[in-house]
């Protein structure tokens, strides 16, 4: 693998973009000398740490290509089976790299087990919660998504998926995309609400739960507009809500990280697209309040940071060499992430990616 030398951009430390500088990829890191490296000028450029959706749901290897060309260099999985198919997607060279959930906790009496068909992930009670998580392990998946969709479990059972997730050291993630999901699943303790209501308001109170106990939100506003737009005038839902429930989250200082919940699944309600969603995501955020380097912070170092994923989310010598070369400023206007120039996954560069990619050197 080439060490190359990219010259003339200006990165992205987490907090603001610093002067000109270089950059060195040395195999799959970041590197720290430019000794035999060929250059590659970034013309003045925007350099990002390489983007993470952390909401997606995993289709074929299609997926991670899609993802990578526009800049998503990590993608977590909330829900795909067979483990077979999670597995043969892990640790792809020159493409999006993935953690997953496997197939999520759904109790059986859910809408959604009956809308998606569901014949996996069934958890009727806390006996079978226990049965669920040690599965998972099994399947050595990174985290535990549970599905709570009223009518479906009671509080006993989603505590139990996390206390059973905690014991094997791993996080859980609800997905809660109505008021009353949102409640249940902070009572349960789950350590991460995904998606944002679009039925009603949450009470300052619930806001405020979710500060004190830690609690992180990815509100995934891409899949909520879609479903909103999809479903106009048969149910009484609102993006309205689901907007200001998201700056309601933030004005209390609770951790909002960026996840688009794409996805190709006939059965979803919505489908947003591989990549360019969550360009698209960093642009509702900040219409929900969030300023751009909180934007650009939810989709790298705090995703990075809050999901373990230490070796990467900043640029950084010994980290991974996910990059994103840009043209613009994403902090005078967040739409600039779509400019893209180049994209490295690994130190590999992410072939189909938009933008200016000819070398020199």
């Amino acid at each position: 693998m080439d060490k190359i030398a990219l010259t003339n951009v200006r990165v992205f430390d987490g907090e603001r973009l610093l002067e000109p500088t270089t950059v060195v990829i040395d195999g799959d890191r970041i590197g720290d000398d430019q000794a035999g490296a060929r250059t590659w000028d970034g013309g003045g450029g925007v350099l990002l740490p390489g983007l993470i959706d952390c909401h997606i749901h995993l289709t074929d290897d299609a997926t991670l290509s899609a993802l990578a060309c526009y800049g998503v260099t990590t993608g977590l999985d909330m829900g795909t089976w067979p483990p077979e198919l999670v597995a043969s997607l892990r640790g792809r060279p020159g493409v999006t790299d993935v953690r997953s959930s496997g197939t999520g906790a759904t109790h059986p009496a859910s809408m959604h087990a009956k809308r998606m068909g569901r014949a996996q992930g069934l958890v009727a009670d806390p006996d079978e919660a226990r049965a669920y998580v040690a599965q998972r392990v099994a399947e050595s998946v990174d985290y535990i998504k549970i599905i709570v969709d009223p009518p479906g479990f009671d509080e006993l059972t989603v505590r139990a998926l996390v206390e059973a997730a905690h014991a094997h050291g791993l996080r859980t993630i609800a997905h809660a995309a109505t008021r009353d999901a949102v409640l249940l699943a902070q009572a349960g303790g789950v350590d991460v609400l995904t998606h944002a209501p679009i039925d009603r308001p949450l009470e300052d109170s619930d806001v405020q739960r979710a500060r004190a106990s830690g609690q992180v939100v990815v509100p995934t506003l891409t899949m909520m507009e879609a479903i909103v737009e999809r479903l106009a005038g048969s149910v009484p839902v609102s993006y309205d809500v689901a907007r200001a429930t998201v700056g309601q989250w933030y004005q209390a200082g609770v951790t909002i990280l960026a996840g688009t919940d794409a996805n190709q699944a006939a059965s979803a309600p919505a489908s947003p697209p591989y990549g360019t969603s969550l360009h698209h995501e960093l642009q509702l955020l900040v219409g929900a309040g969030l300023s751009a380097v909180d934007a650009l912070r939810s989709a790298t170092i705090l995703a990075a940071r809050y999901f373990g994923l230490a070796d990467r989310g900043v640029i950084a010598p010994g980290k991974r060499a996910d990059l994103v070369l840009i043209d613009g400023d994403p902090l005078r206007d967040i739409s600039a992430v779509s400019k893209i120039a180049a994209v490295w996954c690994a130190g590999v560069p992410a072939a189909g990616a938009p933008g200016r990619t000819e070398e020199a050197g």
